[in-house]
C-alpha cells in the first residue's frame, strides 16, 4: 500500500509539473492571428512587444511575414511590431481574382484596425513598399511615416509595355525557373549562399498565379503614371533604407516628394535586412529616432 501511495503521489507530481511546463510554453508561443480583408480574404498577421508608434513591416513579391525574422526581435523590444502576410502569401487566403497593390493595402488596413493602431510606421521591403504607399492613402489618420527598404529606386521611371513582357513572359511561361533566375540576380557574391539558396526556393514556391497578378499590377502602376501620382499625393515623410545593387534616384523621388531621403548601405543586396541584418537595424533604429 505503502508503495502504491508513493508511486501515485510521483505520477501526480508528475503530471502537474507537464501542465505547468505546458502552461509556460503555451504563454511563449505567439500564434498568428486572423482577420479578413475588405473583401473577406482571411489575412494573418503576428504582434510581437509593446511601445508606440507601431512598427508594420510588409513583405515583398512572393515572399511573406517570416523574411522579417531578424528585425522582430530587436524592434519589439521598444514598439509594438506586426509583421503581415499580404493576400495570396504565407498563411493568408487566396481567395482574391486580381492581387493589387491598392488590394494589398486594404489588408495592411484591415490588419491596423483590427489592432486599433493609432501612430503606424509602415516599412515595406520591394514590393512592400508600393504597398505602404497604398496603405497610408486609406490610413492617414493612423500612418505616419514610411520606411522603404530596396525600393523607391525612382518612383517615377517609365516602364514600357514591351519592358513588362520581357520581365513577365518567361515567368508567366515556366514559372518556378524563371523565379528562380530572376531572384539570383537579386543578390551579392558576399551573401551567404545557404541564405540566397532559401531565398531563391522560397521564392519559386510561391502561388504562381497570385506572383503573376501582383506583378503585373505592379509594373503596370508605373506605365499608367500612378506609381508617381500616389506618391507624390502623399503627406508622411518616407525615407528609403537601399542597397547599392542598382542606384537610387534621390533628386527624381524628390521632384515627386521634397522631404523624401534615403540611406544607402554599400555592399549589400536587395535582401539587406536579411543578409545584413545587424547593419540594418542599425540604419532603422536611426531612422525612427530622428524626427522627420
Amino acid at each position: 500500500m505503502k508503495e502504491l501511495a508513493l508511486h501515485g503521489m510521483r505520477y501526480l507530481g508528475l503530471t502537474l509539473l507537464l501542465a505547468l511546463a505546458g502552461q509556460a510554453l503555451a504563454a511563449e508561443v505567439n500564434w498568428p492571428r486572423m482577420t479578413e480583408s475588405a473583401d473577406g480574404v482571411p489575412i494573418a498577421y503576428e504582434v510581437h512587444g509593446s511601445g508606440e508608434p507601431t512598427l508594420v513591416f510588409i513583405h515583398g513579391w512572393s515572399c511573406d511575414g517570416r523574411y522579417w525574422r531578424g528585425q522582430v526581435p530587436y524592434f519589439s523590444q521598444q514598439h509594438r511590431v506586426v509583421t503581415i502576410d499580404l493576400a495570396g502569401h504565407g498563411h493568408s487566403g487566396q481567395e482574391r481574382e486580381d492581387f493589387t497593390m491598392p488590394a494589398f493595402g486594404e489588408d495592411v488596413k484591415a490588419v491596423l484596425e483590427e489592432l486599433d493602431v493609432e501612430q503606424a510606421l509602415l516599412i515595406g521591403h520591394s514590393m512592400g513598399g508600393t504597398v505602404a504607399v497604398e496603405a497610408a492613402r486609406l490610413m492617414p489618420e493612423r500612418v505616419i511615416g514610411i520606411v522603404g527598404v530596396d525600393t523607391f529606386h525612382n518612383v517615377a521611371e517609365e516602364i514600357t509595355e514591351a519592358q513588362i513582357d520581357e520581365m513577365l513572359g518567361p515567368i508567366q511561361q515556366d514559372f518556378v525557373p524563371a523565379t528562380r533566375h530572376f531572384v539570383a540576380s537579386m543578390f551579392v557574391e558576399e551573401t551567404d549562399a545557404s541564405l540566397r539558396d532559401w531565398i531563391v526556393q522560397d521564392m519559386a514556391a510561391a502561388p504562381p498565379q497570385v506572383a503573376t497578378s501582383a506583378m503585373q499590377d505592379m509594373f503596370t502602376r508605373h506605365v499608367e503614371g500612378e506609381a508617381a501620382q500616389h506618391f507624390e499625393e502623399l503627406t508622411v515623410p518616407v525615407v528609403a533604407i537601399n542597397a547599392d545593387l542598382w542606384p537610387t534616384d534621390v533628386e527624381a523621388n524628390r521632384q515627386l516628394l521634397p522631404e523624401f531621403d534615403a540611406v544607402i548601405v554599400e555592399g549589400s543586396d536587395h535582401f539587406l535586412h536579411m543578409a545584413r541584418p545587424a547593419a540594418f537595424n542599425r540604419e532603422l533604429d536611426r531612422v525612427i529616432g530622428t524626427p522627420p
